[in-house]
């Protein structure tokens, strides 16, 4: 179960946006979809812990991270969720090693080169087929690659729920695809919640079964991914000429 109220007053110059997202839902993996600028980043970065809302809660099955007329406010660390953000994230001063090994250590030092990654972590090194680079920087290796590195630093974990900030938005079209297809093998293999955010409709039809539409910082309305994709194709063929689906 996830159980959000997001209150945010946010200002950048002369500029200001007001981010006051409420949605429930039962589903395992949840899309928000929504046009850039639509809020979408910032409410994951609320659910992460590294934007503070003004009011509101955030609870995750059952675990409440944040209520403000509680006084409850769990730091980053303290709500054990994976986060792949969409550049990834990546130290490019770290080996793949220490970056998998990065969300492990405590204080601020970086891991030790040779330090030998914890069984949590092995476990995604040898799923995702990392060995190999574990020595390697990320200038060194592909963007697929890139991203199985992400992907297993946030795993490593153990989190309760699994926060995915566009993650195909930086691939070409044919690794888009791949990468698409094996992120929705490793959410039927986890027993771990996922909530992605898109503007790609394909990503949430593979990814998603239930989906919010967010746009100018609030819910407008939530339906089965199926429902979006025929809303996104009849608003197409409304337009002048054929618009084709994003890969």
């Amino acid at each position: 179960m996830i159980d959000l109220e997001i209150y945010r007053e946010v200002s950048a110059g002369a500029r200001s946006f007001t981010l006051d997202v409420a949605l429930k839902s039962d589903a395992r993996r949840i899309a928000l979809f929504g046009p850039s600028g639509a809020g979408k980043s910032l409410t994951i970065r609320a659910i992460a812990g590294l934007l503070r809302p003004q009011r509101g809660h955030i609870v995750v099955n059952g675990a409440t991270l944040y209520d403000e007329s509680g006084g409850i406010y769990l730091s980053p660390q303290a709500r054990r969720l994976g986060y792949l953000q969409q550049d990834y994230g990546l130290f490019p001063h770290l080996t793949v090693a220490q970056n998998i090994g990065f969300g492990l250590t405590r204080g601020l030092l970086n891991p030790a080169r040779r330090r030998d990654l914890p069984a949590s972590a092995q476990r995604w090194v040898d799923a995702f087929e990392l060995r190999a680079i574990l020595g390697s920087y990320p200038s060194e290796i592909s963007g697929g690659q890139r991203q199985r590195v992400a992907l297993a630093r946030a795993l490593s974990v153990n989190p309760r729920l699994l926060l995915l900030d566009e993650p195909l938005a930086a691939l070409d079209v044919g690794l888009r695809r791949r990468m698409r297809e094996e992120l929705a093998g490793l959410q039927a293999q986890l027993d771990i919640p996922t909530i992605l955010i898109t503007h790609d409709p394909q990503d949430v039809l593979v990814l998603a079964d239930h989906v919010f539409q967010i746009r100018d910082g609030g819910i407008v309305g939530d339906c089965k991914p199926a429902e979006l994709v025929a809303q996104q194709t009849s608003a197409w063929e409304s337009c002048e000429g054929p618009v084709p689906m994003m890969a």
